[in-house]
């Protein structure tokens, strides 16, 4: 098709605005998807999607749409993940597209991940459609929305369409709209080919289909591509589009949206924000962007039956094969024997991971508290990455330890300020701004909504911050974060021994000013958690050769006495010695077996 007649655009939203319901509408008006296989949250492939309510893996989808004008339009919808951490994906979806649907709660207003996306999309200077969805709701207030996104956007109240995903009011609107104001892709078909991977997936019959892009040129037939930011090299086995379901076709030309199946075994080797040309004619330079997923939260699974390690290996390598920004090695604990320390890109990432292993593979695991990596500088002046707490290396040979600093960006309304800087002064935030959304008159007193921005230490707003930040605005609030930089800090690894034997899958790297706090609740939560034995078992904390913290599980008593019924008093006395060497001894060699609940602890140290 002509580009004149192509338009690509994407939907980006908070969680929960109503993305992957309008998609739906946009595939049913269209007819590219008929009823009888028409379903919700069609685009959302998994069940966790469908169940949590969001967007995991990118998906597309090509339309044929006949405008007002009379003529037939290509729309190229790219149905981008919603959460933060997912954001490089996007952004190369966003790359991808000459303009966006903004989709915005009519009840809800704008939402920090709302922002967020926001400037990504300017970033990359697309022509952005604001769309107040859910005006059908009898709480909706869609012009207080409209109020707040001139403001804070700087949209004009004439360009915003008003729309319900759910009926299908505003749907047409919408998509004259793409017709009317998104810009038709501007690239040279008789220029060398430059195609961007947005999406990649793994099929068992044609090796890796990359979701591709094409800016420059065109791909066909079976001459060899490449690609540039790696330098694999690959035979095309098939193109073709997602209708949505994938429609092999000749090839793609310059402007449209489609996969290629490279016949490629690894997901890795095919990167997302990666470069396709042609090996006999290569462009001079790829697409700007690219840069490689790196993951920011570290986890250790292990099978709680050691039997399923080999399963547990197989799992995670066919995971690998659809998620290339998962990254696991093998690790062995004491305490939990031997399983795999992960690499995610977020806390929802290692959620997803950890329920898919257990759901698609049918396996029993054990997932360690998250961890963030830190950069130790030792005293011999080597830089090393730590993202365990237990290869923490001696406090004697650390110089310096580094770690990772983010920005958040949280939007509550006004009443709540108070709870959210005393939640995040807790937390070693340092305060950058604060700005109100919109003007108090427009709602009732208090009730203006505010964005407040924080520089946070990452390994701060890990566990349980976000379920602090919903608890401490009666939900309302909505929390974005950005990682930053490193910076250096007093650091210092707490380490947990059970019966005079330290439990490194329990030790945790924490600041100096919180170690004792946290040695103290840790102690007493195990001491609820951990069976009592035979004998006394004492449970520390410690920081280096220093004991900050001890609770003791008394022993469980047995009456030996119960079978005297008479005689001397030196008859008694023997048998209660003897139950006491008895102890001694079993405290040398017993084995205090500490259950999963225990290990779980670390993650509730705040509650």
């Amino acid at each position: 098709m002509e580009q004149s007649r192509i338009r690509n655009f994407c939907i980006i939203a908070h969680i929960d605005h109503g993305k992957s319901t309008l998609a739906d509408r946009l595939l049913e008006v269209t007819e590219t998807v008929s009823k009888r296989d028409m379903a919700e949250q069609l685009l959302d492939s998994m069940d966790l999607e469908r169940e949590k309510g969001i967007t995991i893996k990118a998906a597309a989808a090509r339309m044929k749409y006949v405008a007002s004008d009379g003529i037939e339009y290509e729309l190229n919808l790219i149905d981008t993940p919603g959460h933060v951490d997912f954001a490089y994906e996007v952004s190369r979806s966003l790359a991808a597209c000459e303009g966006a649907l903004l989709v915005v709660d009519a009840s809800q207003g704008i939402e920090a991940q709302t922002l967020a996306n926001v400037y990504l999309a300017m970033n990359q200077d697309l022509k952005l459609i604001p769309v107040l969805n859910k005006i059908d709701l009898p709480h909706a207030e869609p012009e207080r929305v409209a109020a707040e996104l001139e403001r804070v956007v700087g949209f004009d109240r004439d360009e915003m369409i008003m729309a319900s995903a759910k009926d299908g009011t505003g749907v047409t609107e919408i998509l004259e709209a793409l017709v009317e104001r998104i810009p038709p892709p501007q690239g040279a078909a008789a220029a060398p080919l430059k195609a961007l991977i947005f999406d990649s997936k793994y099929d068992a019959y044609k090796g890796v289909v990359a979701h591709v892009r094409v800016f420059d040129g065109q791909m066909s037939g079976r001459r060899n591509l490449k690609l540039m930011q790696t330098g694999s090299v690959f035979e095309p086995l098939e193109f073709g589009t997602f209708s949505p379901a994938m429609r092999p076709l000749p090839g793609l030309e310059c402007g449209e949206v489609g996969y290629v199946a490279t016949g490629m075994k690894d997901v890795a080797d095919c990167r997302v924000g990666d470069t396709i040309t042609l090996v006999a004619e290569p462009a001079a330079e790829p697409l700007p962007g690219y840069r490689q997923a790196k993951p920011m939260v570290f986890a250790g699974i292990y099978p709680t039956d050691s039997d399923q390690y080999q399963e547990l290996r197989d799992a995670l390598a066919k995971l690998v094969l659809n998620d290339a920004a998962l990254v696991y090695e093998p690790e062995s604990s004491v305490a939990l024997g031997f399983g795999f320390r992960c690499g995610f890109l977020g806390l929802l990432h290692l959620e997803i991971v950890g329920e898919r292993l257990e759901r698609e593979y049918g396996l029993s695991l054990l997932t360690t508290a998250p961890s963030v990596e830190y950069h130790v500088q030792t005293t011999a002046n080597e830089t090393i990455l730590v993202d365990n707490p237990a290869d923490l290396p001696d406090p004697s040979k650390i110089a310096v330890i580094s770690e990772p600093w983010a920005k958040i960006d949280v939007i509550t309304p006004s009443r709540y300020i108070g709870q959210v800087m005393e939640l995040v002064t807790t937390r070693r935030g340092q305060f950058l701004r604060m700005e109100f959304l919109e003007a108090e008159s427009d709602l009732a007193p208090g009730e203006a909504g505010v964005l407040l921005e924080y520089d946070v230490p990452m390994a701060e707003i890990l566990v349980d911050f976000y379920d602090h930040l919903k608890g401490s605005t009666s939900g309302y609030a909505s929390l974005d974060y950005q990682l930053t930089d490193y910076r250096p800090a007093r650091l210092v690894k707490v380490d947990i021994l059970v019966n005079g034997m330290p439990v490194d899958a329990l030790s945790l790297i924490t600041h100096s000013s919180n170690a004792d706090r946290e040695g103290r609740t840790l102690v007493t939560k195990l001491k609820d958690l951990i069976p009592r034995q035979m004998f006394d078992v004492p449970i520390q904390a410690a920081v280096g050769g220093k004991i900050i913290a001890r609770e003791t599980i008394r022993a469980m008593k047995k009456n030996v006495l119960a079978k005297c019924y008479g005689g001397d008093i030196t008859r008694k006395r023997k048998l209660l010695e003897k139950q006491a060497e008895g102890k001694k001894k079993m405290k040398r060699v017993g084995n205090v077996e500490i259950p999963q609940e225990a290990f779980m602890a670390v993650l509730r140290l705040r509650e």
